[in-house]
């Protein structure tokens, strides 16, 4: 698994820093487009051989050093009966988590392992595909995450129901029906041949910093504690977006491998006050691969410097973005990206 300490060793001697990228196999890349004509989202997330088709594009094309499953993280909620839908484009739920009524009429269409197969089965499929030294990562939406979609419907706005939700009852009340389900989830990833899982938590940093701490944290270690037990030796990735250092370090959570960070946070700072604990992935702007060249290539040296200035340097860092690549991102500034993070990035 060359994000963690078997890294790659380059020509000269030198260990190369890995990098990946959230949403590499996405809207951006000719390869999905291609794929995308014949096929809707929802198909090619359930199809194993298409997931794993789309999963490889950008291995093939671009050599980042982690695969990470074709998939969604809104699964879970199709799964407790809430009628997820991709057919208007964003995806939409028939049912949301309005009262305490609603969260009672919820139940799982049918056996979580059973569900999930399709994921368990693209990831075997992209095991043997893969380069021996590249890591395969599946991923689900953190607790949070997911109880903020299912309330709002969408991750927009300022979540006030979802935050109402959290003193009314549906908090609680949802998460004893969506922890097992989820748990299943990452163990059917885990025996598909996930090296890592991944949750993201991309509502998270809407809350104050006290609900997130005495609220969502002992839900969040609940679950990596779970599956820890049953698979101690895959690596856990958490990511979050808009948390700042206080509560990163908050989390405090010896189960979790790799901390994802956006790019709000001082990365020489994160890896100063959090890397004797963690890996620290992240922080390039996505915007950022909009630039022409140059400008890119400025942004990537001061990314590097970022690091480099830190006391604890590249040997905890994963290179990435601070999210998900974006629609209509340059696909040749994807390329030069990596190219340069693996001919420059070594220590």
């Amino acid at each position: 698994m060359g994000l963690f300490n078997d890294r790659k060793i380059n020509n000269t001697g030198k260990t190369t820093v890995p990098v990946w990228f959230m949403r590499q196999a996405g809207r951006y890349h000719n390869h999905y487009q291609n794929i995308k004509k014949d096929s809707d989202f929802m198909s090619m997330c359930k199809t194993p051989k298409l997931a794993h088709d789309i999963t490889m594009g950008p291995i093939e094309e671009f050599h980042f050093d982690a695969a990470i499953l074709f998939s969604d993280l809104l699964f879970p909620l199709e799964q407790l009966n809430m009628g997820l839908s991709y057919h208007s484009g964003p995806p939409t739920l028939e049912v949301k988590l309005s009262n305490l009524e609603a969260i009672n009429r919820l139940n799982t269409i049918e056996d979580s392992k059973t569900f999930y197969q399709f994921q368990n089965t693209a990831l075997s499929l992209l095991k043997p595909s893969l380069p021996k030294d590249t890591t395969l990562l599946g991923f689900v939406g953190a607790p949070f995450t997911l109880y903020s979609y299912a309330c709002e419907g969408a991750h927009k706005g300022n979540l006030i129901d979802s935050k109402k939700g959290l003193f009314d009852g549906r908090f609680n009340k949802f998460i004893e029906l969506l922890i097992p389900n989820l748990l299943e989830n990452m163990i059917v990833q885990r025996e598909g041949g996930a090296d890592a899982i991944c949750l993201f938590d991309t509502a998270v940093g809407e809350l104050p910093f006290q609900e997130f701490n005495e609220i969502i944290l002992p839900v969040l270690k609940k679950l990596i504690q779970s599956f820890k037990k049953i698979h101690p030796d895959c690596k856990i990735v958490y990511y979050s977006k808009l948390t700042h250092l206080d509560y990163l370090e908050a989390i405090d959570e010896p189960k979790i491998d790799v901390l994802g960070i956006d790019w709000r946070v001082n990365l020489t700072e994160a890896l100063d006050r959090l890397g004797d604990q963690y890996y620290i992935q992240g922080n390039l702007d996505p915007s950022y691969l909009h630039l022409p060249w140059n400008e890119l290539e400025k942004q990537l040296a001061g990314l590097w410097n970022k690091v480099t200035k830190s006391k604890i340097g590249p040997e905890k860092w994963i290179c990435g973005l601070g999210h998900g690549v974006l629609p209509l991102t340059p696909q040749e500034n994807v390329k030069m990206a990596v190219k340069y993070i693996h001919e420059h990035f070594n220590y």
